[in-house]
């Protein structure tokens, strides 16, 4: 039960939000400062404040090219359900313990890189041969 409230807290605390949302986006609380004209500091502990007013809100928003009932609503628990169930039949874990709060989701690929990197490059190349031929008047080929 403590556990949920804290869950249930943290879904509401708004400066964790914010840096939950910033660390997806991937830029660093230096480089939010910048874009909202104020100081690293200052966005260190907006990101400890509980709670934020919508005006402000809704600037931090599109300093972070989200929208702002995208920022408003993020929900930790739901980046994890929808992280687990997209990855679930490709290879890639995204653990529980690995919270979107915190910045460590574990990933695990189960493929070798290798052989896929030529399989893509073989793949590009089809692709550009294809388009040099439409472009150029003439039937691209058949795919095998």
């Amino acid at each position: 039960m403590e556990i949920e409230s804290k869950i249930l807290e943290s879904n509401q605390h708004m400066g964790l939000k914010i840096g939950s949302v910033r660390r997806l986006v991937g830029i660093t609380q230096q480089e939010l400062a910048e874009r909202l004209n104020i100081t690293k500091q200052a966005i260190s502990k907006l990101e400890q404040t509980e709670n934020v007013d919508d005006e402000r809100l809704s600037k931090i928003a599109i300093a972070l090219g989200v929208s702002f009932e995208g920022l408003k609503n993020f929900n930790t628990e739901n980046v994890m359900y929808y992280t687990n169930n997209f990855y679930e039949n490709c290879g890639v874990i995204a653990t529980h313990g690995g919270m979107v709060g915190t910045g460590k989701i574990e990933t695990v690929n189960t493929f070798p890189i290798g052989p896929t990197m030529k399989l893509f490059e073989e793949l590009i190349k089809m692709e550009r041969e294809n388009f040099k031929e439409a472009t150029s008047g003439k039937k691209p080929k058949a795919k095998k």
